[in-house]
């Protein structure tokens, strides 16, 4: 017994067409994200340079917390799971922090 492949092949390529479109989405997506990331990371660096020109510490623990309840609540009505936001951003706090140490530390140094 033989099935027909009638339809099949432009089934497939329809297929194949609305993955490459959806990716090509994804990836515009995700050059815009490293574009973001770098501008913030940018301004990151200015705050940690005027940290350390004013000895004040690398963490914020006050201001961590409200950027990480704000993050919550945008990612909530984004219909993103808020405990991913969380976790992104205490990831992106992190390396800032690690960035203000650096900084502070080339400032005490004299290199800054």
């Amino acid at each position: 017994m033989t099935t027909s492949n009638t339809g099949t092949g432009a089934a497939d390529q329809a297929v194949r067409e609305e993955l490459a479109r959806l990716r090509d989405s994804i990836d515009n997506i995700d050059a815009a994200v490293v574009h973001m990331l770098a501008e913030r990371f940018k301004c990151t660096q200015q705050v940690g340079h005027l940290k350390a020109r004013h000895q004040l510490p690398p963490a914020d623990p006050a201001r961590e917390a409200k950027q990480i309840a704000r993050l919550r609540a945008l990612a909530e009505s984004a219909k993103l799971d808020p405990a991913f936001a969380e976790k992104f951003l205490n990831f992106i706090i992190a390396e800032v922090i690690h960035h203000h140490e650096r900084i502070a530390e080339h400032t005490d140094n004299g290199t800054a």
